[in-house]
């Protein structure tokens, strides 16, 4: 076979901030009805029994007061960095994968001016002119997005070696009157990515995207408070839970087998499908459904969560998952090399995005 380049993680890294935060957190809270604008006529002790026994978080973590998505991003990166011992002046680009930029303590306002791999850029102190940077913008697959963009980079011969991060700060947008505002977390995930020449495939091998803007737009959207007192010029994050719920189980794993089937291998060749931490009973109806394609059963260990104490933090759950079982930091969990896995996120668009990876 000719040698031909593909795209390869070379250095993982994240940060998981410290706050942590409980669902008890939220038994003082007032949660409205969307329907009636009115507080729900049922216990906070209830609503937060049947959020867990939907999502099966049972805590996430925050941002602490000082820090913003560019400093939290930068302490990923910076991880990533220091793991592949990666000298910061050889990289060619970085791509910063968020969704509001930074978004300071006590205000919801985004800030995405200057771009957010700016300023990572300079957090991390590098120096190099000819290091470009970009943000990137794709609801939750915005770092399975970014890789994408990574791989064209790579293959193309334009760049030789990159940084990709994900990073959100969802609890800085989140309704505090909305129950779903549960599911929300902070965090930052990053890869360094390089191209190298093989005669057998290796890294990035196949990936499949799709993007139903068309009639599932507005599924997450920013919009008011559902407290009609909250200020109304205030913009948060909204999502219509059940029909994403819909559109991941009508949709995910029709575009996982694609990627699957464009690399040339069987179910049984994956041996890790790492998938957007989002809702762990929605992800687990997610890959069975893609077994079933096959005619298989879905088996043990295949799906690792994070999910029930990182909550969903958007765009970095994918390569924060990717990082902590490369640490040996996911018990009952690993990746040798020569394995199969797929790297698959869903969001708001609505876009999907799977990778397959031969570690």
């Amino acid at each position: 076979m000719n040698k031909q380049i593909y795209t390869k993680i070379i250095a993982t890294g994240s940060y998981v901030p410290a706050d942590v935060v409980t669902n008890e957190h939220f038994l003082n809270y007032t949660f409205y009805d969307p329907a009636t604008g009115k507080p729900f006529d049922k216990s906070n002790e209830e609503i937060v029994r049947k959020f867990y026994e939907i999502t099966n978080i049972a805590e996430r973590r925050w941002a602490t007061h000082d820090e913003v998505n560019s400093d939290i991003a930068a302490k990923a990166a910076e991880a990533a960095l220091n793991s592949g011992s990666i000298d910061r002046e050889s990289l060619d680009f970085i791509i910063c994968c968020h969704n509001f930029g930074d978004v300071a303590y006590g205000n919801s306002r985004c800030d995405c001016m200057p771009s957010l791999a700016n300023r990572v850029k300079k957090l991390l102190e590098i120096s190099n002119p000819a290091c470009i940077c970009h943000d990137l913008i794709s609801g939750c697959p915005g770092w399975t997005q970014g890789m994408i963009v990574a791989n064209a980079y790579l293959t193309s011969k334009t760049f030789t070696r990159g940084l990709v991060i994900g990073s959100d700060l969802l609890s800085r947008i989140a309704d505090p009157y909305d129950r779903d505002a549960m599911i929300f977390s902070d965090g930052a995930g990053a890869t360094v990515v390089e191209a190298v020449d093989s005669d057998t495939p290796t890294g990035i091998i196949a990936h499949s995207s799709r993007s139903d803007c068309n009639p599932y737009l507005n599924l997450l959207n920013l919009g008011r408070s559902y407290n009609p007192a909250h200020n109304p010029a205030e913009r948060l994050i909204k999502m219509a839970g059940h029909k994403v719920y819909v559109y991941a189980l009508t949709n995910v794993a029709a575009s996982v087998k694609d990627s699957i089937d464009k690399a040339g291998l069987d179910i049984l060749d994956i041996k890790k499908i790492l998938i957007h931490q989002a809702n762990e009973k929605m992800d687990e109806a997610i890959v069975k459904q893609l077994f079933r394609l096959y005619d298989k059963n879905m088996p043990d260990n295949i799906m690792p969560m994070s999910i029930r104490y990182l909550g969903n933090s958007s765009t970095a759950t994918v390569p924060t998952l990717l990082d902590l079982i490369v640490k040996n930091n996911m018990p009952g969990h690993e990746i040798r090399e020569g394995d199969n896995i797929v790297l698959c996120s869903i969001g708001a668009g609505m876009n999907i995005n799977s990778i397959v990876y031969k570690w």
